[in-house]
């Protein structure tokens, strides 16, 4: 029984307080006078009477009513009843009124009345109960106003006594009928369950005013703990919605603030951080506009207002579809038959209090829905003395599979949810409706989910269980109350409410008390009963089938690796293991994982071998790895007895135990992790604790009866509970203490557990400051994890615990910590006794420190241990002479930006990552080893580059395989576009990966090219001598010195003492020639000291020989070839030539970076080059490199100018000149060098004869050539472009026009002077108007071109003015410099080689591309050289002159001879071309790859790179005019920066000369030495292999090629991105054939393997052209194999090739014309282009076949169309011969041939035979008769010869050749130079193809 009400209390206004504010309220009387002692007054109660503020108001209102909650320290709520009336106040004087809002405006009149106006103040009864009656209080409350107002005859005190003294039952639903005396009647009927709320019709009101949403808001804001305002201007209202959401809460009870009505004076408590549940008076809505995380709901508004701030998880789905759908059934029936035809007439929502019912019901379900099975996750710690429960959080997310979902996350985590654990954990209590919802109804509810009418039915089932709670006696009898009479409180003249007499009041509380003492207590007995757990949650739960299919087959897989390991059948669990490391990520799998070891553990299998135990340690962590650090599916719990239990012996007494290898992982860092793992078996103890002792006494009925199912925990509680009140108290005492003791050997237990897995294996290393989180490496070999937590653990420790200790750097203490404070939290939680936990505490140290030790020594053995379970390593084949600078350390390859290789888009096995070493050679960086992927299967990975090729190295920390922790690593990048990334295993000590660093530091950047591979290959690799064998020609050296310091010195001192030099006439120029033997003089001047000048006599033969090399090196047979020269005595030099070979330069005195001999114009003097040299950049002065045999224009090129003053040259004549000066004299000479040049030009004689353009048509542009549409644009748009004008539009030349004149007419007209030189080159169409608008004049088309073009850069060339008297012009353009190219280059390599994956492959890939303006440059390098091409076969002369001569201009010089020049375009025109413009004219090939120690700091610049780039892109366009193929160009762009080869060393002859380098090769080549010239090399593979050679080589008389340049037509070349992982580099020829002579290609890579004909060829991994050759080397492959299979002698493939194409070539012939045998060969495509170049001819000749079989590409580039040439081609030479089959022709004609010694020259018809490889001779044409046979393979040279005895006379000296053999030399006579030119190239090509 309760008392109904606690306290009566009156509250009135205070007059005394009133001030400036609001007045206050005083308590009047209050009845009992003295606290009852359970229930002590509340405070405050005045501040709730009047929440808004105490204010006089000048009229009655009518009394209110409304029921304010207060809340005590005891968290006990007193529900404060206010009945408010109004009552007249005597007005005292008007000053002293309240100023407040209502008060103040009648207050400022009244003064000036005399009756000032009455006001009133509330006064109010009050009704302080800790029951919720409010209608009863309300009615009570009424009646004691209705008695005063209406005076009835009852005395108040006896009313308000009665009212005090009755109490009624709390609970039990019983009915009570009170009377207060005053002749009324009220029924109270109390619920049945108290633990119910009782919400009348609160709850539906509240869904009223908001709406569905709106409360679900509020109702998941509460719950999850957020602040919640309600606004209303109703205080009913308030106390209903709050009172009506906590009613939705249940059964969680609502911990907070709760404050239904909170008094003006209290707004402050709104700031308060801890959530609430608050109402507010909306006159204060604006007060709370700035409360940001407040969730406001607006009662009177419907609205819920959500701050931004706010995030409310809402219900997880699909509860929250279904709540919602179940509240709009019960509020709005209405909704579901809204569309009906013809909607039921009946239907309509119950009434409120029903409705409200159901509304709860909903909300019932739903928590039974969330919380379902809730019980199976109890921890029961404790039974006796009382029940200790605990609930386990992670296993019953983990179980609902809702770990992710917020909402249930905060609710478990919240107070509400600790307080329904207390509450509700008991096993043994009483049980309400939601107990057996949970228990019994939950499998209904997922039965009928989806069925609306079902739904329904159970909601309204509910609805009445609820309502009869509330209600539990239907027929009310009425309730008699009076009330006031109506209007009563408007009465004037009513009393004041009257004092009450306390002692009255008293004594009548007094009386019942004594009355209720004396009164047997009625107390009614709870029922308790064992509370149902329900059915468990995975019996609700049951996955969808299909899933559960798969994941059986998974589990299959996971058994039967395991069986595997534990049955040491190695190989099989290996192949299963990648597809158990995947199951893994399905729970299931995890647990099935467990389950096994757990099996194996059981059957004492615990003790593993090394391969078992890591195979079982690799799966616990992969396990693991998977798990949150809640472990909420109790994974890490069921491994936790595992890592104590499995382990290895490492030696005698010392074993290593599981845990040491699994600690990387945060569960065991989680406190939460290992309370529940403590609660949990502390639970299975206690069970078994009761268990044995229940079976002892029960063995005997138990074997009796059916074997019942285990008792679960909870269960034997409840029965000991049921039990405990009947036991002694002596058994009491037992059962406490067992369970105690039981409690405390747990916790023993888990410190242990815990040091095992918070201590690191090595506890020496200071663990704790690891930020970078890398891996210990050396820890342990053999365990994939070797790392430990305790760091984070301290961290944590710290950060929690609020104080930083000192010590946290010592492992064992932080671990000590973190167990002190866990014992802490359990023992406290579970009752274990003070004295018991001190002694924990003093024993965990020990714990720590014991293990430590044992540690140690596992730590130590464990290091011992070889390393298991690693792939062999793979030995990389290295070259001869290559060796091994530093043995293999283990890495990781790890896959970088491009994904071929990993599988990426393309899909395709994931090569990478692989497991192998990286080797360190003095020549590679290598990789070798094999994919991580088992499934890849036993392919091997290699990538190297040659260390030369290093550009960039990084530190990097990446993480090499899923299972492992981050590793250092490196990122290696080469300018041969590979990358590595690796990563280096935990077995490389740091150390040794920094060493691995600084070999490879001192082996890219060598002190001295002679460190380089090429100089040290085959040595043992002494470097000490290092330094001496620098001054090995010492003698050369330093007169090379004394040279160069005395030609300066003179060269500064010879202007002071002379006069103006004035050059001879040109006249006489011819006549003055120097003797050839004395020393050209350098200057005329004659204070030379002649001795520094000339060598002293000692130096003389070493300079011989000098001078013979040079000769021979300077590439002189080209300059003879070209016809610039010969290098004959002075006095034979035939007058008439307009170029000398002059051996100025032979020392190397002049310009260091110059060849020994250069072209200079016939008429200059070596000592006019002295001088001139000065003003070019490193003295490059212009020589002659090229000249075009038809026009005989020449290609010279030389460095920029200097910058100071020498424009003078260019500068206008007329200017006055102050006197002689140095820069005059030299500009004239300048002037004169230039003319020189141009007077060597055939058509330049004067100036207005041929010198003109107009009736020079273009040698291409005849009328038959317009069959291609697609016009090159003219030249003067050409040369607008390169200077970077626009061009306007593509050449509009009229059909068969000519060229539009080169320049403008600004030499003879006045106005054009001020055209600007691009307009003027841009020669515009002439025959429209000029650009300035001025008519065109016919003198327009007769000008004159310039005879010499200089091309410069602008920046040199500013102020140069157009020189109407000179035959040059000067073209400026704007190339990019070196730093450019360096950048762009880095910026390609990213782009074809990125570090890291991007999101975006493809358009990444293209946009760095552009970036990188790579391909900009090639397009101007190509237009540029495109032009001078044009200007040259136009007629002009070019000087190509740009930055210092050794860079671009190398490059467009080059170009333009290979564009020009068919000869350059085969093997070995291409190499003479490479040796002269590149090796001899010194491009600085060391400084720009930064080949030594030197060039480290200017880094990378790829300039040949970039013209073999360009050469590739032109071998594109024209496919049939190179004889090498595309694997040549990119061997020379692996070679050239490899160091392999010497070729590429240094940066001028000069350097190469001083090393010894140029000349040693002849000697050594007989020994069997390592190539040390690129070029031998390639003539030795070419010679076995046909790689180099292009099948489609089908050449073009005379084709000068012009390519496009526009970027749309230049491609990425493949040499960037290809990448062949199976061999490496396929460059270095004798690796790639996996054996060291490369005697045949072994293309089948397995012919152990059955042979299928499919082969599968894997992006970025085979070799394509290796394991899929092209046609015709699979032909010549297969005949190389037959004839070694018949035991012939092989012939050479060059021989069986040339013989194809002659039997072609006759077959051809005999079968007339396009036969389909012969079609096969010939390629039918004289209609197409012939090439992607520039001009078409279509040929009048019937044609004749074409070899496609002349077209060798290298399997990539496009076979491309060749047609037959302007001349008959070869194949019809000799048509005209009858020829036996047996015959081969490859050449003849008749030649002059000397017999033998003392024998006459005859003329003899010769043949050449290229498939037979041999020079036949006959007597005549006709001959069939073979007179000898000269075998090619035998000749060793052939050389210009002369004339000797006997002759012929008629013959030019230059016809004369001779052949040496190893047995004599042959000398021939042909007719003429031509002819004799002729057989040499054929009889050369022959031997360069042999």
């Amino acid at each position: 029984m309760a008392r109904l009400a606690d306290y009566f209390v009156l509250v009135g206004y205070d007059p005394g307080k009133r001030g400036s504010g609001d007045g206050q309220g005083q308590i009047l009387q209050r009845f009992p006078e003295k606290d009852w002692e359970d229930n002590p007054f509340p405070q405050g109660i005045e501040l709730f009477c009047q929440p808004s503020g105490w204010q006089l108001f000048p009229e009655r209102n009518p009394p209110t009513f409304f029921v304010a909650v207060l809340t005590d320290i005891n968290s006990e709520r007193h529900y404060c009843a206010c009945f408010t009336f109004w009552e007249a106040v005597e007005s005292p004087q008007p000053q002293s009124h309240a100023r407040n809002g209502e008060g103040e405006e009648q207050e400022e009149e009244a003064s000036a009345l005399v009756q000032p106006a009455q006001l009133f103040a509330p006064k109010s009864l009050v009704l302080v109960s800790r029951l919720d009656h409010a209608e009863v209080f309300r009615n009570s409350l009424g009646l004691i106003y209705t008695i005063y107002v209406d005076g009835l005859s009852v005395s108040l005190e006896n009313v308000i006594g009665n009212l005090l003294t009755c109490t009624i039952p709390i609970t039990g639903g019983a009915q009570r009928t009170i009377s207060l005396g005053a002749g009324d009647r009220q029924v109270i009927q109390t619920p049945i369950n108290d633990s119910l709320p009782v919400s009348s019709c609160s709850v539906a009101l509240l869904f009223r005013q908001l709406g569905i949403t709106n409360v679900l808001f509020l109702f998941c804001a509460a719950l999850t703990e957020h602040k919640i305002l309600f606004l209303s201007s109703s205080y009913q209202r308030l106390t209903d919605a709050c009172r009506a959401l906590l009613a939705l809460m249940f059964p969680l009870k609502y911990s907070f603030t709760y404050v239904p009505i909170l008094p003006a004076q209290l707004l402050e408590v709104l700031s308060t951080p801890t959530p609430f549940i608050i109402g507010v008076h909306s006159i204060f809505q604006s007060e709370t506009q700035e409360l940001l995380d407040v969730v406001i709901a607006d009662l009177d508004g419907g609205t819920v207002n959500v701050p931004e701030c706010v995030h409310i998880s809402l219900l997880p789905e699909p509860l929250l579809q279904q709540t919602r759908e179940a509240l709009s059934m019960v509020l709005d029936p209405e909704l579901e038959v809204a569309d009906l035809a013809f909607p039921p007439s009946t239907i309509s929502a119950s009434s409120l209090k029903m409705q409200d019912k159901e509304i709860r019901a909903v909300f019932l379900r739903l928590f039974a829905q969330l919380l379902q099975g809730y019980r199976w996750c109890l921890h029961i710690i404790r039974i006796h003395p009382e029940p200790v429960i605990r609930f386990h959080k992670a296993a019953f997310l983990g179980q609902r599979g809702l770990t992710e979902d917020d909402f249930l996350t905060k609710v478990l985590e919240g107070m509400a949810f600790a307080g329904f654990v207390t509450e509700r954990g008991a096993p043994y209590r009483p049980i309400d409706l939601f107990d057996e919802l949970v228990a019994n109804e939950v499998k209904r509810m997922k039965a009928e989910e989806g069925n609306k009418q079902k739904i329904l039915r159970h909601i309204k089932e509910l609805a009445e269980k609820l309502y009869k709670n509330e209600n539990p006696y239907p027929a009310v009898t009425m309730h008699k109350v009076q009330k006031p009479t109506e209007g009563c409180h408007l009465r004037l003249h009513q009393k004041p409410f009257p004092h009450l007499d306390e002692g009255t009041v008293q004594w009548i509380i007094d009386q019942a008390t004594a009355k209720l003492q004396t009164a047997p207590p009625a107390v009614k007995a709870e029922k308790k009963c064992m509370v149902p757990s329900g059915p468990p949650i995975t019996a609700i739960l049951e996955r969808n089938g299909n899933a559960l299919a798969n994941s059986a087959r998974r589990l299959e897989v996971v058994r039967n690796c395991i069986s595997y390991v534990f049955e040491n059948k190695m190989l099989e669990a290996k192949k299963l293991f990648p597809a158990v490391l995947r199951a893994m990520k399905g729970r299931a799998a995890r647990h099935c994982l467990t389950q096994e070891l757990h099996l194996h553990v059981q059957q004492n299998r615990a003790v593993l071998d090394h391969q078992q135990f890591d195979f079982v340690i690799r799966m616990m962590n992969c396990c693991l790895q998977d798990c949150t650090a809640m472990d909420e599916h109790g994974i890490a719990a069921a491994l936790l007895p595992l890592v104590t239990a499995f382990c290895r012996k490492l030696s005698p007494g010392i074993t290593q135990f599981a845990y040491s290898c699994v600690q990387e992982h945060v569960v065991w860092t989680n406190i939460q992790f290992w309370e529940a793992m403590f609660y949990c078996d502390v639970q299975n103890h206690i069970r078994a604790l009761y268990l044995d002792s229940a079976e002892e006494n029960h063995t005997e009925q138990e074997s009796a009866e059916e074997p019942q199912e285990a008792k679960s925990a909870l269960e034997i509680a409840s029965e000991q509970l049921r039990l405990w009140p009947t036991m002694s108290r002596e058994k009491q005492q037992e059962l406490i203490q067992k369970e105690e003791s039981t409690v405390f050997s747990q916790a023993i237990h888990y410190a242990n557990r815990m040091s095992y897995l918070l201590l690191p294996l090595d506890t020496s290393k200071n663990r704790l400051l690891r930020s970078s989180g890398l891996g210990d490496v050396e820890s342990v070999s053999n365990s994939f994890v070797t790392n430990s937590i305790a760091g984070s653990v301290a961290e944590s420790y710290d950060t929690e615990s609020g104080f930083e200790d000192a010590e946290s750097s010592d492992v064992a203490n932080s671990v000590v910590r973190f167990i002190n404070r866990f014992v802490d939290k359990v023992c406290t939680e579970s009752g274990v006794t003070n004295e018991h936990l001190k002694g924990l505490h003093v024993m965990i140290p020990d714990i720590v420190q014991m293990h430590i030790e044992t540690l140690d020594a596992v730590h130590r053995e464990s290091k011992r241990l070889p390393p298991i379970q690693k792939p062999k390593l793979l030995r990389p084949n290295l070259l001869l002479g290559e060796e091994c600078v530093m043995e293999g350390l283990r890495v990781y390859l790890m896959p970088d930006g491009r994904e071929e290789g990993a599988g990426g888009s393309i899909g395709g096995p994931p090569l990478l990552p692989a497991e192998g070493a990286v080797f360190l050679t003095t020549y590679r960086i290598i990789f070798k080893g094999t994919p991580t992927d088992p499934l890849v299967g036993e392919q091997v990975v290699i990538r190297s580059f040659p260390i030369a090729s290093l550009t960039k190295e990084k530190k990097i920390s990446i993480q090499a395989q899923a299972d492992q922790f981050i590793q250092e690593g490196l990122q290696l990048r080469s300018c041969t576009f590979q990358l590595l990334k690796i990563a280096f295993d935990e077995e490389v000590a740091s150390d040794s990966a920094e060493i691995f660093r600084k070999h490879l530091h001192k082996l890219r950047y060598p002190q001295h090219v002679r460190g380089t591979f090429a100089f040290t290959v085959g040595q043992s690799p002494k470097q000490a001598m290092q330094p001496k064998a620098k001054e090995k020609n010492p003698s050369l050296r330093t007169l090379s010195k004394n040279l160069v310091k005395n030609a300066k010195r003179t060269i500064g001192r010879q202007y002071v003492t002379r006069k103006k030099y004035t050059p001879p006439a040109w006249e006489q120029r011819g006549s003055q020639q120097f003797p050839e033997d004395n020393e050209d003089e350098i200057s005329v001047s004659e204070e030379l000291d002649r001795s520094t000048l000339t060598p002293s006599s000692t130096m003389r033969p070493s300079e011989k020989m000098t001078m013979t090399h040079v000769v021979e090196r300077a590439c002189c047979r080209d300059y003879q070839r070209l016809g610039l020269g010969t290098l004959s005595s002075s006095l034979t030099r035939s007058k008439n030539e307009p170029f000398r070979i002059s051996t100025v330069n032979r020392m190397y005195a002049i310009c260091r970076s110059y060849p020994g001999l250069l072209i200079v114009p016939q008429s200059i003097q070596d000592n006019t080059i002295q001088r001139i040299s000065r003003c070019y950049r490193q003295s490059r002065f212009p020589v002659v490199c090229w000249r075009n045999s038809r026009t005989k224009a020449v290609l010279l090129r030389s460095g920029g100018l200097h910058g100071k003053g020498v424009v003078g040259l260019f500068k206008s004549q007329n200017a006055p000149t102050p006197g002689p000066s140095q820069a005059d004299s030299t500009s004239l000479e300048q002037e004169k060098y230039l003319q020189a040049v141009i007077n060597s030009m055939p058509h330049y004689s004067d100036a207005s004869g041929r010198n003109t353009l107009s009736g020079f048509t273009s040698a291409h542009m005849s009328s038959a050539d317009f069959s291609d549409k697609r016009q090159q644009p003219k030249l003067g748009s050409l040369m607008k472009q390169v200077m970077g004008g626009k061009d306007e539009g593509p050449g509009t030349l009229s059909r068969g026009g000519k060229w539009g004149s080169i320049r403008a007419s600004g030499r003879m007209s006045s106005y054009a002077l001020n055209v600007e030189i691009g307009s003027r080159l841009a020669g515009k169409d002439l025959l429209g108007t000029q650009h300035n608008g001025t008519p065109a004049e016919p003198s327009f088309l007769r000008q004159h071109r310039a005879s010499l073009y200089i091309i410069g850069d602008k920046s040199q060339l500013k102020g140069v003015k157009p020189d109407p008297l000179q035959h040059w012009e000067v073209v400026p353009i704007e190339v990019f410099d070196v730093r450019q190219v360096k950048a762009s280059f880095k910026k390609l390599m990213k782009a074809c080689v990125p570090g890291c994956p991007s999101s975006d492959p493809s358009v990444a890939y293209l946009r760095s591309l552009e970036d990188s303006e790579w391909l900009s440059q090639i397009h101007k390098i190509l237009q540029i050289s495109v032009l001078v091409v044009e200007l040259l076969d136009t007629g002009s002369s070019v000087l190509v002159s740009l930055e210092d001569g050794w860079d671009i201009t190398t490059q467009v010089v080059s170009l333009v001879q290979l564009l020009s020049d068919p000869y350059y375009r085969t093997l070995e025109g291409f190499r003479l071309l490479v040796e002269k413009e590149w090796l001899s004219f010194g491009h600085r090939f060391s400084h720009r790859g930064a080949q030594t120690l030197a060039g480290q700091s200017s880094g990378f610049a790829p300039i040949f790179l970039q013209f073999l780039d360009c050469v590739h892109q032109i071998h594109l366009q024209f496919p049939m005019e190179f004889e090498f193929s595309q694997y040549y160009l990119k061997f020379l762009s692996y070679h050239y920066i490899s160091n392999r080869f010497r070729t590429f060393l240094l940066d001028s002859d000069y350097e190469r000369i001083e090393l010894g380098l140029l000349y040693e090769e002849k000697g050594e080549r007989k020994g069997q030495q390592v190539s040390k010239s690129i070029w031998d090399y390639i003539d030795r593979l070419n010679k076995k292999a046909p790689i180099f050679f292009n099948y489609l080589y089908a050449p073009e008389d005379g084709e000068v090629l012009r390519p496009y340049s526009n970027i749309s037509n230049l491609k990425v070349w493949d040499y960037y991105t290809e990448e062949t992982l199976s061999e490496g580099p396929p460059y270095d020829w004798e690796l790639a054939q996996g054996q060291p002579e490369p005697a045949e290609e072994p293309d089948r890579q397995d012919t152990a393997a059955p042979q299928s004909k499919r082969r599968i060829i894997w992006p970025c991994y085979d070799n394509r052209s290796r394991v899929e050759p092209d046609a015709i080397s699979k032909l010549l492959e297969e005949l190389q194999n037959l004839e070694m299979e018949l035991g012939q002698v092989p012939e050479r493939w060059k021989d069986t090739w040339d013989k194809v194409k002659a039997s072609q070539r006759t077959e051809g012939r005999q079968e007339g014309n396009r036969t389909p045998s012969s079609l096969l060969m010939s390629s039918g495509l004289s209609h197409h282009r012939r090439s992607l170049g520039v001009y078409l001819q279509e040929s009048g000749v019937g044609s004749t076949l074409n070899l496609s079989l002349d077209s060798d590409t290298s399997s990539t580039s496009t076979p491309s169309s060749g047609k037959p040439g302007g001349r008959r081609s070869t194949s019809t030479l000799y048509s005209q011969f009858q020829m036996s089959e047996s015959e081969n022709r490859s050449y003849e004609g008749s030649l002059y041939k000397k017999g033998a010694f003392m024998k006459p020259w005859k003329s003899r018809w010769f043949v050449l035979d290229k498939t037979k490889h041999q020079l036949r001779y006959y007597d005549s044409r006709m001959d069939t008769e073979c007179k000898g046979v000269i075998d090619l393979a035998e000749v060793e040279s052939i050389t210009p010869g002369t004339p000797t005895m006997g002759a012929p006379k008629t013959v030019d000296e230059k016809a004369f050749f001779d052949l040496k053999t190893t047995k004599r030399v042959y000398n021939f006579c042909a007719q003429d130079v031509q002819l004799a030119q002729q057989w040499i190239d054929r009889i050369q090509s022959c031997l360069s193809d042999a």
